[in-house]
């Protein structure tokens, strides 16, 4: 098996692959390489394995001609010609035989290498298929099963996924089949053209070779895994490093990052060399194998050949075709490493897609109707993990048109709210009602299409910010988009760019300060308009000045539309219709922001630290921090409730 033992090895576990999980993987793929609504697919998949066979046939038929040229060469012509003497001569001379060599051999080529473009489609589809249905079902998960997630590991399993659907169509179907096939047919030749010790040979080498293959291919994805990892590490250490280059040097700390990177770098050096010498032990190991069965078929023949029995071109031919099985036999051991490493990836996808969404839509759920978009929690209950609640039997109304705000200490709740209202969750007690209807007995998709979504940390996709903006609506036309932003506030700035509405955000919208993003989200919301909006702290993640002008635009938005806030900075919010004070999981206080101060609660004590620490900001920018003349021109610090620290059910 010739390979690089450098080569990248995903095999990352334990993980034993028996014959029953490559047989439970193939059933579940074949429905996807033999699809019933595809009748184009299923004749290509006939096709190829006529071609399967057709190539194997010619590749046997290649020794055959190599034999009859040297018999012709030696003037024994052994060919098998039909046709009368005078034909019969010309075409059995050698060098009509070489050439039917060469013919052979570009026969096989063309008919193996039709085969896999021919399969290419099949196997293809099948990747695209199940990769659609996985991306389609990780977005049906619940938001429980993201959170408990690393993104990057979810696409690693599509990725990985992917690449072992084509892994397995290509060696399992592409390389076993057609070697098996192959074995099978020179096993039938020397049986029927040589005798019974021939093929005693054959099957006793390949055993050997394929059992010693399998047994040292095991023993070495251990010493690569340990080489891999080893290597991962190495290159941690380098990229943790090289981001904290400051760092290292405000410590002077250069060697010691050295030596640390160095000791990595050794355990490399030492897998590295065990995965070098392993190479060598299976490439030797196998060319022992084989050049020992090839060798016993020889000195058979050439006994046949000193008693009259074979000729010398039966000699060439039994080496010819040795040999050409030794190149398919050469890659069983990559062969059973890549299938054995691609099962573990299908398996983990499959098992991605037989897992059930949380939240569901109830048999004959029906699209929400909103009439005037009443938002109602009725003795709402709530629990992340059943020992631990997080609402307790919470109730309000927020009537149409009106805007009620939610406010209180870090892991209060409020933020479960948003979560309930767009059904990321469902209540463990209690209901919620939009205009009278349960949301757990409405569609999904209905229920947050009527919702407009303002949070506060808003994340944007790697594009444009026409792209962006558009999102809210997907028919908007341009010119919609261009008044949303308008609305928004960031029409101006959007037409200063260079390439405008089509100006690149880049990942996550980092191209945009915070300020720009938030007019992004209300620019879309606006685009969306829904009759409910939810304000999730939108303005909690910027200075005073640029929450100033969101705040605005907020404003503008939420006119006339039912409206949910939470809140972090209690000033903007002075406004609302009622304002409810959300404390372990209860409202403690509710009622309007001069009721609330005058009650001198739980609310009025919040404000009053806001206040403290907005005048602390204050007289430290005029001051400045060192007693030198005040700053003029002081950068925006972030505000601060000076609440408790953050609990993991926000």
């Amino acid at each position: 098996m010739r390979e690089y033992a450098t080569a990248p090895d995903r095999s990352t576990r334990q993980v034993r692959v028996d014959g029953g999980a490559l047989f439970s993987t193939l059933f579940h793929l074949w429905p996807y390489i033999w699809p019933a609504e595809r009748a184009d697919l299923k004749v290509r998949v006939g096709v190829a394995a006529v071609l399967i066979f057709a190539a194997k046939l010619a590749t046997i038929a290649v020794p055959f001609t190599f034999k009859w040229a040297t018999d012709a060469l030696a003037g024994h012509g052994t060919a098998p010609i039909f046709a009368k003497d005078w034909l019969a001569w010309v075409v059995a001379t050698p060098v009509m035989m070489t050439l039917a060599y060469g013919g052979m051999r570009i026969l096989m080529g063309v008919l193996t290498q039709w085969r896999d473009g021919l399969f290419a489609k099949v196997a293809m589809h099948a990747v695209r298929r199940l990769a659609m249905l996985t991306f389609e079902h990780m977005h049906l998960l619940s938001l429980r099963f993201h959170l408990e997630r690393k993104t990057g590991g979810l696409t690693r399993i599509l990725e990985r996924g992917r690449n072992a659907i084509e892994t397995i169509v290509r060696m399992l179907l592409l390389q076993l089949l057609p070697t098996i096939v192959e074995v099978v047919l020179v096993a039938w030749v020397l049986l029927f053209h040589f005798d019974w010790r021939y093929l005693v040979i054959i099957l006793l080498t390949v055993a050997l070779y394929v059992g010693f293959t399998f047994y040292a291919t095991e023993w070495r994805i251990g010493i690569r895994r340990q080489m891999n990892e080893s290597d991962t590490d190495a290159n941690a250490k380098a990229i943790d490093s090289l981001l904290n280059y400051e760092t290292v040097k405000y410590f002077s700390a250069e060697e010691r990052e050295a030596k640390r990177y160095d000791r990595s770098m050794a355990r490399y050096e030492d897998s590295s060399v065990k995965a070098y010498t392993s190479l060598a032990i299976l490439n030797a190991g196998q060319a022992i194998v084989f050049t020992i069965g090839l060798a016993a078929a020889m000195v058979l023949c050439a006994i046949g050949i000193e008693r009259g029995a074979n000729t010398v071109g039966d000699f060439v031919m039994i080496n010819a075709m040795m040999i050409q099985l030794y190149q398919p036999l050469n890659f069983m051991g990559l062969v059973y490493r890549e299938i054995k490493q691609a099962v573990i990836d299908i398996e983990i996808m499959f098992s991605m897609l037989n897992r059930k969404p949380e939240i569901k839509d109830r048999e004959g759920a029906l699209p929400l109707k909103v009439r005037t978009g009443t938002i109602r929690f009725d003795n709402v209950s709530f629990a992340y993990e059943p020992e631990r609640a997080i609402l307790k039997n919470v109730s309000f109304e927020v009537a149409a048109g009106h805007t009620v705000a939610i406010v209180g200490p870090t892991g209060a709740g409020k933020s479960t709210i948003s979560r309930l209202l767009f059904r990321f969750y469902d209540v463990t007690g209690g209901r919620i009602l939009i205009d009278g209807e349960d949301i757990r007995d409405v569609t999904q998709r209905s229920l947050r299409a009527a919702i407009g979504m303002v949070p506060q940390d808003t994340v944007l996709f790697n594009d444009t910010i026409r792209y962006n903006i558009r999102y809210g609506r997907w028919d908007a036309t341009d010119a919609e988009v261009e008044e949303a932003a308008r609305l928004a506030q960031i029409d101006g700035f959007i037409r200063l760019a260079p390439k405008g509405y089509e100006t690149e955000v880049g990942e996550r919208g980092l191209k945009l300060s915070g300020g720009e993003k938030q007019r992004v989200a209300i620019a879309r919301t606006i685009l969306k308009a829904p009759p409910i909006l939810l304000l999730d702290e939108a303005t909690s993640a910027l200075d005073s000045h640029t929450e100033r002008d969101i705040q605005d635009a907020l404003d503008r938005v939420a006119r006339d539309r039912t409206t949910l806030v939470i809140a972090h900075r209690l000033s903007t919010i002075v406004g609302a219709d009622e304002i409810l004070v959300l404390d372990q999981g209860s409202i403690v206080e509710r009622g309007t922001h001069q009721e609330l101060l005058a009650r001198g609660g739980l609310y009025a004590s919040m404000w009053n630290r806001q206040r403290e620490a907005q005048m602390a900001r204050q007289i430290l920018a005029e001051v400045g921090d060192d007693g030198a003349a005040p700053n003029r021109n002081p950068p925006a610090l972030p505000e601060t409730d000076l609440v408790p620290v953050v609990d993991a059910a926000e």
